[in-house]
């Protein structure tokens, strides 16, 4: 009962305690255009390397000419900077987690749609990716209700295995892309890998502000400077490139719709909804807006929106940016409507194909060299959060172990579910699919005991008979205003007592 006094009391002193008032909160600022568009710049560039590599992948999966994947990837930023917009501006207090948040593609759904473009093409891509923006919307009210079953074990384990899942991408880049070519893993193509990872290490290591958030974006422009003045640098596309275009639905193709990769499809939404609502959470705590359900549920719709708006256009499913999440942190510029700025400059640069075409005359060898930073990087944020989680006295190791052994089994064993049916094999080639559902099985299984805390609303706390250090009191309350007053009183009572 001691928690249940801790929060009484808390409840008490802030209604009684006079709440400082300021004009604009930092998160709804408006700057000078000079400065919004130099923040917005940044989140851009910071960005751009993860938003135009899903594109890539799928446009060379389902066998796009260089062209095609010009338009597709201009197509993807005019998507990601609209998303953008409706999730940082918001759409009538209804769409919208009106936070500093930048969508792009979600590498969570990078392999089904490659297995489901292998086999159905784009279009078939197209139909799952409506189907699960669909399914995002139905589901938003009442996935935003579920937080409590998604802890960090959990979280941090799906992010750790999508960054491990996409890792072979960045190694077949390396090697040149083409698996099947005989100058595949050539030492000229290691050699430029390694050098531009070379490159984008020593700006991530020795460059400060801006500069050392941009190192990926610079160090593939300085591999592919490598090799245009080697001569191997073929731009005959960007000049055979028109300078504008407009997108417009069905592109590509007409959307497909085929039960198995629009269930498929759906379950890996689970998985982004998972991903952006740990962003919008982590958001929230870091401007002082903590996410309620509420904008929870509003974020969700603008990635449900956004999903279904592009799977009209023939593209993905869109989430929120992590790595943005971090640029706010580190530059404490909080104000969400330099986040729209920058997705207005996502429209802009995908409304002129030649930038796009400038982007796919990058070698992949480039691409790999930098794609192990970026792709691991992923991979690195869910092992932070697998750091913040409590191991003593529960299964949390356990539900990691089998989570990251049984989902990577597709990646290292390819072969391994050969002999399946066809239908069962595309979910099983999907390692992030396995994770996620052997994730929530797990946990909720080996865990189960210790989630006896509820959390129906920030103002009213049920508990039963939880201490306030116990695992399941730290996962349920470490986004709200109740805890952290709390872990803050602890703190301060504790230095008291130093003293």
């Amino acid at each position: 009962m001691k928690a249940i006094n801790h929060i009484e009391n808390y409840l008490q002193e802030s209604q009684t305690s006079p709440q400082k008032k300021t004009d604009v909160d930092p998160v709804d600022e408006i700057l000078p255009l000079g400065q919004m568009l130099v923040y917005g710049f940044q989140h851009v560039l910071v960005m751009y390397a993860g938003a135009i590599a899903v594109p890539l992948i799928i446009g060379k999966a389902v066998g796009f000419t260089p062209e095609q994947i010009i338009f597709l990837i201009s197509t993807d930023l005019f998507i990601c900077g609209c998303g953008t917009i409706l999730q940082s501006i918001g759409l009538f207090n209804i769409i919208g987690s009106k936070l500093p948040i930048v969508q792009g593609c979600t590498f969570a759904a990078l392999i089904p749609m490659t297995l489901i473009g292998q086999q159905y093409g784009i279009g078939g891509i197209s139909g799952a990716v409506i189907a699960a923006g669909i399914f995002t919307l139905l589901c938003a009210p009442f996935v935003c209700k579920l937080v409590r079953f998604f802890p960090k074990a959990v979280m941090g384990t799906i992010v750790t295995l999508i960054g491990l899942s996409i890792l072979p991408v960045a190694g077949g880049w390396i090697g040149g892309g083409d698996l099947d070519a005989v100058s595949f893993g050539s030492y000229g193509s290691l050699l430029m890998a390694l050098f531009t990872l070379g490159v984008v290490m020593l700006i991530y290591t020795f460059g400060k502000g801006m500069l050392k958030n941009v190192a990926v974006l610079v160090g593939i422009i300085i591999g592919t400077l490598g090799y245009y003045f080697m001569g191997k640098l073929d731009l005959s596309q960007v000049a055979s490139t028109g300078w504008m275009t407009f997108p417009y639905p069905m592109r590509f193709a007409v959307p497909e719709f085929h039960l198995f990769p629009a269930v498929l499809m759906c379950m890996v939404m689970v998985v982004v909804m998972v991903e952006t609502m740990s962003s919008m959470m982590a958001m929230g705590e870091i401007v002082d807006r903590p996410a309620d359900q509420k904008t929870l549920k509003r974020g969700l719709y603008a990635c449900g929106s956004a999903t279904l708006f592009g799977g009209f256009f023939n593209m993905f499913p869109y989430a929120a940016f992590a790595q943005n999440v971090g640029l706010v942190s580190m530059t404490g510029v909080r104000s969400r409507f330099i986040v729209g700025v920058a997705g207005c400059i996502l429209i802009t640069l995908g409304l002129f194909p030649k930038l796009a075409a400038f982007v796919v005359a990058v070698p992949k060898p480039v691409l790999g060299g930098a794609g192990i930073v970026m792709f691991g990087m992923v991979a690195v944020s869910g092992i932070r959060t697998l750091g913040q989680v409590d191991y003593r006295n529960n299964n949390n190791g356990m539900v990691v172990a089998l989570t990251l052994g049984l989902g990577m089994l597709p990646v290292m064993v390819p072969q391994l579910f050969k002999q399946m049916p066809q239908a069962a094999e595309m979910f099983l080639h999907s390692g992030i699919t396995i994770g996620t559902v052997v994730a929530i099985g797990a946990n909720l299984i080996l865990n189960g005991r210790d989630r006896q805390a509820k959390i129906p609303g920030c103002k009213e706390c049920e508990l039963q008979e939880v201490n306030e250090n116990s695992t399941a009191a730290r996962e349920v309350f470490s986004t709200t205003r109740e805890y952290i007053a709390m872990r803050r009183k602890r703190q301060n009572a504790q230095k008291n007592a130093a003293l």
